[in-house]
């Protein structure tokens, strides 16, 4: 617990040493009084209570709204709604380390408080009926809905939620330990009530969110199971959805439950609206592509260009029984690259990863395999106010200077750092290449007799690139080809994806390919990905293991900004930051929605999605009317 300055005052008094005499007490005691008047008194804090919290401003859904501008309140409810996810799974549980969690395995656990796609900063009730904090955030209570239910009909209590904390904290997957370690304490000052206390020196602006967010857990439920263990044993829930069939590393399929405690919910209401959510899983692109247009499923968003650009004109679309559409994205682009191991030494010179950088062609890669479909991604916040342009301004300036013995010089000296551009008419652009080599010479890496180069000790520059599907092995080869004319003994490695999972959660690759869902208020989720702390633990989202002062300290900037515009500022600075540090080679991206999907269903918004995400799953519904014709016309089995 924080105890005041005050508090801490009087109890060191209290440790002094025995008084021999009534003169030594009264000097004791006058000496204490002087220590507490030259305390300085803190103002008595507002304390406020919310049915919902923002991290900047106001919030945009007073008490007692219905519900949320973005829904169909009277979507009805039905049907099942089917998509795919590639690879496989053998878990139904998420939160740990072990196993691989199947797909929306997360939807069995409801939260103290929920999201919308409205309000990227903002948060409300859903377990919680209100929450009260003062306005320093240095801790919230939560006040527990009386008719929240576990499954099983059992009430989820405070003692539930500190339950899940501790667990989270000590058995969850290594996220979870660096994401909690401000909390300075949790407890259950009654059945229907919970307290967090955070340090104050930690990132309270999003903490409250942070901790409102965490799943809740059955305390009696895992009494008698290890929570650390993959299973797929349906745990206990309390959320919409509970599992309906599981088929391991094939498929799974959730059902809506009716008697689910919150369906009714301000922030429920017009979502939730399929009964049954099936996941089918594949090992390839091409396949699952071809599945979907057999109607093994019936929702597809495509990621592969070469379907999309030549692919999408089968019988089904031409007879309108699949609808395919491309819808903006307001979001962040993914961060989405090949991504250098800074664990390996060969990798420890940025000019290294630059030079390999540069050996892949997107320009090429884009007019010859993706149709022209692509822009080249340069920033880990693209598409957004949050990316880094030109040199820094006034404000970011005043956040990098006092870092600068921990950045790379160019950060101050030249613009935010772009990747090469190449010519679009050949894989190799020999005057890109030759720049490359030359980075590699300057960094002591030099052509061998057969023509691999090496440094000085005689040591091959040798890098393994990890895939786990076909679909890629088009983008992956002609990247390869151009670092084996640099002389990088480059070996492409496509191996299951059940393999590679378990060799990045164990650091053991080279150059992997990940993808990051930036959030649009990023902060302490960060520390995951880029800090210092996170970057030894194994399975955490530090996949490149950054271990940088800068970075870690510009994170606690962004983790403590006050406002929208500091937050843009500091982020921008990371940005530029992280760039310069070469620890990534840019992939590509599009800031729209390809989709497809078998003309069953219908959904709140015509042309424009909400900013946030698509919302399909927990927005669109079910047609009967559309269905019935598919079948009839035999679209559909």
């Amino acid at each position: 617990m924080i105890r005041t300055r005050r508090e801490e005052a009087k109890r060191s008094a209290l440790k002094a040493a025995p008084l021999p005499n009534l003169r030594h007490a009264l000097t004791m005691m006058l000496v204490l009084c002087l220590t507490l008047l030259a305390l300085p008194l803190r103002a008595e804090e507002k304390i406020i209570r919310s049915h919902g919290i923002s991290a900047f401003g106001d919030l945009k859904y007073d008490a007692g709204f219905s519900h949320f501008d973005y829904v169909n309140p009277d979507a009805p409810k039905g049907g099942e709604f089917s998509t795919w996810a590639f690879g496989t799974f053998d878990s139904l549980s998420p939160y740990v380390l072990k196993g691989n969690a199947a797909a929306l395995s997360s939807v069995f656990f409801d939260s103290l408080l929920t999201g919308n796609l409205d309000e990227p900063d903002a948060a409300y009730g859903l377990v919680a009926d209100w929450l009260e904090y003062p306005e320093s955030r240095e801790w919230v209570t939560f006040h527990i809905r009386p008719e929240a239910r576990f499954w099983d009909g059992t009430a989820i209590t405070a003692q539930d939620v500190v339950f899940s904390f501790e667990v989270l904290r000590d058995k969850g997957v290594p996220v979870y330990k660096v994401l909690l370690k401000d909390i300075q304490n949790v407890e259950a000052l009654d059945d229907a009530t919970v307290k967090y206390t955070f340090d104050p020196d930690g990132p309270l602006r999003e903490l409250v969110t942070t901790v409102g967010g965490l799943p809740i857990f059955s305390k009696a439920y895992y009494a008698t199971r290890d929570f650390a263990e993959s299973t797929l044993e349906p745990p206990l829930g309390s959320g919409a959805y509970e599992l309906l069939a599981v088929d391991p590393g094939r498929s799974v399929s959730y059902k809506r439950r009716d008697d689910y405690w919150a369906k009714d919910l301000n922030v429920n209401v017009g979502q939730n609206n399929f009964d049954v959510l099936t996941v089918e899983y594949y090992t390839d692109y091409t396949s699952a592509f071809e599945a979907f247009k057999g109607g093994a499923y019936s929702y597809r968003e495509e990621f592969l260009s070469l379907l999309w650009g030549t692919a999408y004109d089968f019988p089904a679309i031409e007879k309108g029984w699949v609808k395919v559409e491309t819808l903006p994205d307001g979001r962040p682009a993914g961060t989405q690259g090949w991504w250098f191991n800074l664990r390996r030494p060969i990798f420890a010179d940025p000019r290294v990863r630059e030079a390999i950088s540069m050996a892949f062609n997107f320009e090429w890669s884009n007019e010859s395999l993706f149709y022209g479909l692509y822009e080249r991604t340069d920033s880990f916040w693209e598409n957004s106010d949050m990316q880094a342009e030109g040199m820094p301004s006034e404000a970011e300036l005043a956040l990098l200077e006092p870092l600068r013995e921990f950045v790379p010089e160019t950060v101050f000296t030249e613009p935010a750092f772009v990747p090469a551009v190449s010519k679009p008419d050949k894989v190799a652009d020999r005057r890109v290449l030759r720049r490359a080599g030359k980075l590699l010479e300057d960094a002591g890496w030099t052509v061998g007799d057969d023509g691999i180069r090496v440094n000085a000790k005689g040591e091959r520059l040798r890098v393994e690139m990890l895939n786990d599907s076909p679909s890629f092995e088009r983008i992956f080869n002609p990247f390869v080809e151009n670092l084996k004319r640099l002389g990088v003994e480059a070996v492409y490695n496509r191996i299951d994806n059940a393999q590679l999972q378990e060799r990045e959660k164990n650091f053991e690759f080279d150059i992997t390919v990940r993808r990051y869902s930036m959030s649009q208020t990023p902060g302490n989720e960060l520390r995951g990905i880029f800090g210092s702390e996170t970057a030894d633990v194994q399975g955490s989202n530090n996949i490149a293991g950054v271990q940088n002062e800068a970075v870690d300290a510009l994170i606690r900037v962004i983790e403590n900004a006050k406002s929208r515009e500091e937050l843009t500022t500091a982020v921008k600075a990371l940005d530029r930051v992280l760039r310069a540090m070469h620890i990534w080679v840019p992939q590509w991206y599009k800031p729209v929605h390809n989709i497809a999907y078998f003309d069953m269903y219908d959904r709140p918004y015509t042309d424009t999605p909400p900013k946030t995400a698509l919302g399909e799953m927990g927005l669109w519904w079910f047609n009967p009317e559309k269905y019935q014709a598919l079948k009839d016309a035999g679209a559909i089995r």
